[in-house]
């Protein structure tokens, strides 16, 4: 089977994030964390990003208030999204300085960043994660761990796979599932695809025009 790496979205979560992090430091799986920035004004969410950097797992930007798309805003409010997540993150970003839009349920495309978006991701140097398989388990918290199992049988190139930790109690399934991918033999990686990275360190890949759009009136 085709090697994976794990990620959640949309915490952290007081009620959740633990337990995922129980489960990954048990397993010894790594992972990318991508919070949403607003999150961490609260500290008990702060502190476990400060937890989740502490056990080496990656923390990145996930925008301040994972609001409508980048896209399909103005240039100034697409901006201000970005540098006011990176401002709470701080220290958490440093070194890789990751940065996930959001896509609106995970669809990929112009939508998901605005030109002043990515040239303000450009020349700060960041890094540009995005995905190949979502299993909604936003959606089905029950449901979708026979998803997430269907898309890694049928990976024909490494995964980037979107899990949440969120409190809709998806993530109740989350050991289950990782013992039966393990079981399986997937290897979980501890960085992104390349494919799935159109932005490394501030170096466009070939694909980022595919993912900006204009920037839409303020």
């Amino acid at each position: 089977m085709q090697p994976i790496c794990l990620s959640f979205d949309n915490g952290p979560e007081p009620e959740v994030t633990p337990r995922v992090l129980a489960v990954l430091a048990r397993r010894r799986i790594p992972a990318m964390f991508f919070v949403v920035g607003e999150k961490l004004r609260d500290p008990a969410a702060r502190a476990l990003a400060e937890r989740a950097r502490a056990e080496g797992f990656p923390v990145g930007n996930h925008t301040l208030s994972h609001g409508t798309p980048l896209g399909r805003r103005g240039g100034a409010e697409a901006v201000a999204e970005i540098a006011a997540a990176d401002a709470l993150l701080g220290g958490l970003r440093e070194p890789e300085r990751l940065f996930r839009p959001n896509g609106g349920g995970g669809a990929l495309g112009p939508h998901l960043l605005n030109a002043s978006a990515a040239a303000h991701l450009r020349a700060g140097g960041h890094t540009v994660v995005l995905w190949n398989a979502v299993p909604r388990d936003f959606a089905d918290p029950d449901g979708w761990p026979e998803t997430a199992l269907a898309m890694a049988a049928a990976a024909t190139a490494p995964l980037l796979m979107v899990l949440h930790d969120l409190p809709n109690g998806a993530m109740r399934h989350l050991d289950r599932v990782l013992g039966l991918l393990a079981d399986r033999g997937v290897v979980f990686l501890a960085g992104p695809p390349a494919a799935c990275v159109p932005l490394a360190a501030g170096v466009a890949a070939p694909g980022l025009a595919g993912y900006v759009s204009e920037d839409c009136a303020p």
